[in-house]
Formats: structure tokens, sequence, C-alpha cells
């Protein structure tokens, strides 16, 4: 019996539920245990300074692997966009499933549509740098709280319009909801964002039939981009990895400042996705990502 390790939010269980079905699908039984963590019980603070003030990278991870090193669960479901790039100490992500949508979704309007100086809701700095870049008459104000309930405040009227992951809309059944898919060209996505990361302790693979080599390559060139600027999941920083055509990836990412003054791209293709990462956060950093990010 497998035992998975699992946030309690919603979705955190429709993803845990879901990687059970897989595995069952493969013939392997599994149950799954809620853990609590840092990022669940405090919901009163943005994300960004939610990091500095814990002092840690994995808001959302942390307690789960505490609990895969003292072996009281055999396997951790993550979304992979809330994950660093660096894991503990006897810690691998074991198997990536294949990606749901990875763009961010407008709920509530369209952006070009938005009357001006509306107020719109998101928890993420990559976001709100990218929106303020394309809206600056937007008042962005943070939105913290899983999905049903910045659904709940939009519906209330605490905000015109909110920014989502299509991906956790889908999942839930509130496809309906997006007004709008972001293109990538207009807000790139999280690192990760969309994959599901199954994380296991180092040598433990029987999980890793669940793997779906071409998100798997994807999202490695993505996270390894993100490495290169420190492996944080908060900073502003957005990543995108598609196949263009057979072993060949594209990889486009964007550093915004907050204020959405200074927008910077670049992308490159190439077929070996740790060393695509590594170019295109080259390119970034050759025009200024690092004075942009500090």
């Amino acid at each position: 019996m497998i035992v998975i390790g699992s946030r309690g939010s919603m979705l955190a269980l429709w993803q845990a539920n879901h990687v059970q079905a897989l595995l069952r699908g493969h013939g392997l039984e599994a149950r799954i245990e809620v853990i609590q963590t840092t990022g669940d019980k405090i919901t009163n603070v943005p994300l960004s300074q939610l990091g500095a003030q814990t002092s840690t990278k994995g808001l959302f991870t942390k307690e789960l692997e505490e609990a895969l090193i003292d072996r009281r669960i055999d396997i951790a479901v993550h979304s992979l966009k809330d994950m660093p790039t660096d894991l503990p100490p006897g810690l691998a992500i074991v198997a990536v499933p294949e990606r749901e949508d990875p763009h961010d979704a407008m709920v509530g309007s369209t952006l070009d549509t938005l009357p001006l100086g509306a107020v719109i809701g998101t928890s993420a700095l990559r976001r709100q740098a990218q929106l303020q870049a394309l809206r600056p008459d937007l008042e962005i104000q943070s939105i913290r709280g899983n999905v049903d309930t910045r659904l709940r405040k939009l519906d209330e009227g605490q905000y015109k319009a909110i920014v989502l992951a299509c991906a956790g809309l889908k999942r839930l059944g509130w496809g309906s909801r997006i007004a709008e898919t972001l293109d990538a060209s207009r807000v790139c996505p999280a690192v990760g964002q969309g994959a599901l990361a199954i994380e296991a302790r180092t040598g433990d693979t029987a999980t890793s039939i669940l793997t779906h080599t071409p998100t798997w390559n994807a999202v490695r060139a993505e996270r390894a981009c993100l490495r290169e600027f420190g492996g944080g999941c908060q900073i502003p920083l957005g990543a995108y990895a598609t196949h263009k055509q057979q072993g060949v990836l594209h990889l486009e990412a964007v550093v915004a400042s907050p204020d959405g003054l200074v927008v910077i791209r670049h992308y490159a293709q190439g077929t070996d996705p740790e060393a695509l990462g590594k170019i295109v956060a080259a390119g970034l950093i050759q025009r200024g990502a690092h004075e942009v990010l500090g």
C-alpha cells in the first residue's frame, strides 16, 4: 500500500485522488494522508511577503517533505509550480504525469474589457508584473485562499476580476468560469504550471511509471531556467516550454519589475532541456534580469 501525502485543499485532494487513480490503473493500491503546510496555515499575507517572513522556499512543500523523510508517507503530490528547484537531500521528483493547460486565466472579465482603474486580484508577483505592463491603470490587490475561496470573493464583488491557473479551474470543473485564457506571449505562465510532481525518497522509483516524458522535458527546461535565479517559486519570473517539433523544445521566459515598467523576455530552442534553461536564463541576465529582480 502506497501512502500518498497531500495538502487538504479541494484542488490538492483532486490531484492526490488523480494520482491514486493513475496508480490503480497500474495495479498499485494507495491511500491518501492529509498534511497541512505553512502556506495553508497563513492565509492573510501575500505570498511574496510570506516567503521572506518564513525564510523558506517551500511554503507548500516543507511539511510534506518532512513526512517523506520521516517515512510517514511514501510519496507527496505537489503542484509543480510550488516546488523549489533545490530539494532536500534524499528526496527527488520521481514522476511528472501529463500536464493540464499551463496558462493563466482571467475570471470575471477579459483583460482588455476591464474598466479603467478596475481592481483585480492575484497572489503572484509574476502575474502582477506582467498585467501591470499590459494595463498600468489597473489596481492589483493580493488575493489568498483556495480556488473556491477566491471565486467567492470575486462573486461578492471584492474584485472586478481575478487571475487563476487554467489547470486548477479545469480540474475542479470550473472551466466555464474562464473569461479569457491569457496567451503566454502576454502573460508567461509560472514554471511548471499545470503539471503535477510526485516526490519520493531518492531511489524509490515505484511511481516513475506515471511520468509523461514530453511534460517532464518541458518542465525540466523551465526549472533549469529558474534555478539560475536562486530556485524559489515566488520571484516574478515566468517560463514556458513547448515542443515545436520532434525532440526540439522552445523555451520562452520573462522577468518583470512589479510595477510592470520593465519587462525582459528571451527565448531559444534546443534538444537538451537543462542546457536550454541555462541558455534562456543567461539571455535574461544579459538583458538586466538580476537588476530587475534585485
